[in-house]
């Protein structure tokens, strides 16, 4: 306080008998923070596609997840880089023998925490793990947790295992918009196995089975009637199944459904492949039944490289991501298109108000699109 006014607050401050003394105050700090500044960094800029080809061939796996990043991006401008970078990924990718597994469950299933007991094996053995964890989209806010990190610290920690969480974003099977690419990246920069880990069981798992080379499906024992809580037509995608939670008073009941589901499996037709697919048991928390998987997995990989199926697959799969990339670069194009953009409110408008039916709406956007 000025001294000047401090006889206007304190009426006996002029009196030279009080006793009151006033201490000047402490000089106060600047409402600005001199440090806001330095909080708020300027974003990097893009690097060259030669650097992270550069980054993502020397396994450096911060240019990895910016790639990564860069792929999912819905800018133009980042698309016509993650173009350029999956193009020479996709070379790279093709001259090695990698194993893309699948793995997809019944909810409850510990699909998590078997990735991270079953990772944290296979980086012993020697392999390098790359694990595509899918999290579910809200429909409502669109927005994802994307926790799986945080469920698999053991693994999150591990020199030779990358974690990479995704937003479905909509996608059936839970399979984010752009895990394809990101395995393919992901097998340029050193992977030579890749999980692919779907939401769970209930939506299409599809596009998950197209893109991966080995399908392992997660199941519990003592959930009700086993058989009637999956669809068959999941269970013959399946190249092996894996009772979980296999440990404690659980181990009887495990096994006895691992029998219910390899009788099963035998009822369906043989496998393209001639691989005849069955059942095991297993347990994150004892770990037993993981070299048992690992072995059945090997023994898939060396009959299919034997018997030429492994690459009939791999150019399968290439294919019909060929007709996906189509279908979503002309997405692409009909909703970046101006005029669409312009159009498209007031015919969602008048869909809303229940003026236009929904299919002549898009028929007519089309034909404006295409100019008929």
């Amino acid at each position: 306080m000025d001294a000047s006014h401090q006889g206007d607050f304190f009426p006996d401050y002029d009196n030279k008998d009080t006793k009151l003394v006033i201490n000047e105050g402490v000089e106060q700090p600047p409402i600005i923070n001199p440090y806001i500044k330095k909080a708020f960094k300027k974003k990097p800029s893009l690097l060259t596609v030669d650097q992270y080809m550069e980054g993502i061939e020397r396994g450096d796996r911060t240019v990895l997840s910016q790639a990564i990043t860069l792929v999912e991006s819905y800018l133009p401008e980042h698309r016509v880089i993650a173009q350029q970078i999956i193009q020479r990924c996709q070379m790279i990718s093709n001259s090695r023998k990698t194993m893309r597994i699948g793995i997809t469950g019944v909810p409850g299933a510990g699909k998590s925490t078997f990735i991270e007991a079953f990772g944290s094996y296979l980086t012993g053995e020697g392999h390098k793990l790359a694990v595509l964890a899918i999290d579910p989209s809200s429909e409502k806010s669109k927005g994802s947790i994307l926790g799986d990190k945080t469920r698999m610290e053991t693994l999150c920690n591990d020199p030779n295992a990358f974690i990479r969480p995704s937003p479905s974003a909509g996608s059936l099977g839970g399979v984010a918009r752009k895990t394809r690419e990101t395995v393919l990246l992901c097998e340029a920069a050193g992977f030579d196995v890749v999980f692919i880990e779907t939401v769970g069981v209930g939506q299409s798992e599809t596009a998950v089975h197209s893109m991966s080379d080995f399908f392992l499906l997660l199941m519990l024992s003592g959930a009700g009637d086993d058989l009637q809580g999956i669809k068959r037509g999941i269970m013959e995608m399946s190249d092996l199944i894996a009772i979980t939670k296999a440990d404690g008073t659980n181990v009887d009941k495990a096994n006895m459904a691992m029998a219910l589901y390899a009788n099963a499996l035998h009822l369906f037709p043989p496998t393209e492949s001639g691989w005849v697919p069955t059942a095991v048991t297993s347990s994150a928390v004892t770990k037993s039944g993981l070299p048992e998987i690992l072995k059945k997995i090997e023994d898939y990989f060396a009959l299919v490289q034997g018997n030429g199926f492994y690459e009939k697959k791999r150019r399968e799969q290439a294919r019909y991501w060929m007709y996906e990339s189509i279908n979503e670069s002309l997405k692409n194009m009909f909703y970046e298109n101006e005029l669409i953009g312009k159009l498209l409110p007031d015919y969602e408008e008048a869909v809303l108000r229940g003026d236009l039916e929904s299919f002549s709406a898009a028929g007519e956007l089309i034909e404006k699109y295409s100019g008929k």
